[in-house]
């Protein structure tokens, strides 16, 4: 068992030193918005803003209100209301009887064979008279320059498709502890610092701030061919890499804000929707994942209590290594470097999730999802 425990802290510790250099370069080579310049051509390309809401009233006067102040010259704001039983519509409504450039329409009804966002944005994606596409979330707080300076590098890097990252707001330790490991997480699946590399794989879709093109999105069929993916924010920007048009990531540290979630209980529910479905619903892979997270970002913490000699040194040196990385990351991202003493909880806590993400689909045979129920074995068609 001793010569198991140390070969086992030789390999994590081969694998963050990998895990390191990887985000740390890739880290590096994403631009800020801010070093962006909101200069456009003349006249500025028209830019269409998607918004699908349901049961959104918490946030969305705030969101909708920072959409309204941007300073974009040419741009229309088209709010989709997804069957709402809260105040969500009213507050939508109200604000388009002040502002005539927001367009509300409202849904009632969802159509067979689609989820309930992917048809909101679907639905207004038809309304939109925009040479650019921006979609984005009900919760996420705009700074005014923002749409002009990402258009402007969309232009100027003659690409099809840029996804922004936001900053988290969020209301607890525990919840921001998550969300700066999360970041995590997800870079290391993701790995968005290569999608605008055509050769690989790698692909990028933030649902806090997606604009494309309407030609690569009409090309690629838009929300229709995604129209039962969960991870729908990720499946766009797979869709248009695939179509053969570019794409790319920037850093919107100062720019965008959201309210991931609110309570612990929002985390887990609102995960169970795409924990599986971001791995295309291979349960090999998921349940890789969640072993992955809890050998590499559990046990090294563990281990300097339950283990003695080079392998408590080993796993010193990953525990040392990841908190270093964890650092390095936050700046990016607006996180602090010190939640990285959370990580090894938020690590468990996320392989919780993933095993028990994986179990309700199979249990329920499906997800629930903005209050509608999805068989399992209608959404696994629609793999893109």
């Amino acid at each position: 068992m001793t010569t198991a425990l140390f070969w086992l802290a030789v390999s994590t510790l081969l694998v963050y030193l990998v895990v390191a250099v990887d985000l740390m370069r890739g880290n590096r080579s994403v631009r800020f918005l801010s070093d962006i310049p909101t200069d456009l051509p003349s006249p500025p390309p028209k830019v269409s803003v998607i918004v699908a809401a349901r049961n959104e009233e918490r946030n969305i006067r705030e969101a909708l209100l920072s959409l309204l102040r941007l300073d974009y010259p040419d741009y229309e704001l088209i709010v989709v209301d997804d069957r709402s039983d809260d105040a969500t519509g009213a507050i939508v409504d109200e604000l388009a009887s002040h502002y005539p450039r927001l367009q509300a329409v409202h849904v009632t009804e969802l159509p067979p064979g689609w989820l309930g966002k992917t048809h909101a944005l679907w639905t207004g994606s038809l309304r939109a008279a925009g040479e650019l596409l921006l979609f984005t979330d009900a919760d996420i707080v705009m700074e005014p320059t923002v749409l002009s300076r990402a258009a402007h590098y969309l232009r100027n890097q003659g690409i099809d498709h840029l996804a922004v990252t936001p900053v988290m707001r969020m209301p607890s330790l525990f919840l921001a502890l998550f969300g700066a490991s999360f970041i995590i997480f997800f870079s290391l699946f993701a790995r968005p610092w290569k999608a605008r590399d055509p050769k690989s794989p790698c692909h990028i879709g933030i649902g806090a701030f997606n604009l494309v093109t309407a030609v690569a999105y009409r090309a690629t069929g838009g929300h229709e061919t995604i129209r039962l993916r969960p991870d729908d924010d990720m499946k766009l920007g797979k869709i248009v890499k695939k179509g053969g048009f570019r794409q790319d990531i920037v850093y919107g540290r100062g720019f965008l804000e959201v309210e991931w979630y609110a309570t612990v209980k929002e985390v887990i529910t609102g995960l169970e929707k795409n924990a599986f479905s971001g791995t295309d619903y291979r349960v090999g892979y998921a349940l890789w994942g969640a072993f992955f997270y809890l050998i590499c970002g559990v046990w090294p913490w563990l281990a300097l209590l339950l283990t003695t000699g080079p392998t408590r040194m080993l796993n010193g040196a990953v525990v040392l290594l990841v908190t270093l990385v964890f650092a390095d990351t936050a700046r990016f991202h607006g996180s602090r470097p010190w939640h990285a003493a959370g990580f090894p909880l938020c690590a468990g806590f996320f392989s919780w999730i993933i095993v028990r993400t994986l179990v309700l689909n199979h249990v329920q045979g499906g997800i629930t999802w903005r209050g509608t129920f999805y068989r399992l074995s209608d959404l696994k068609k629609n793999r893109v």
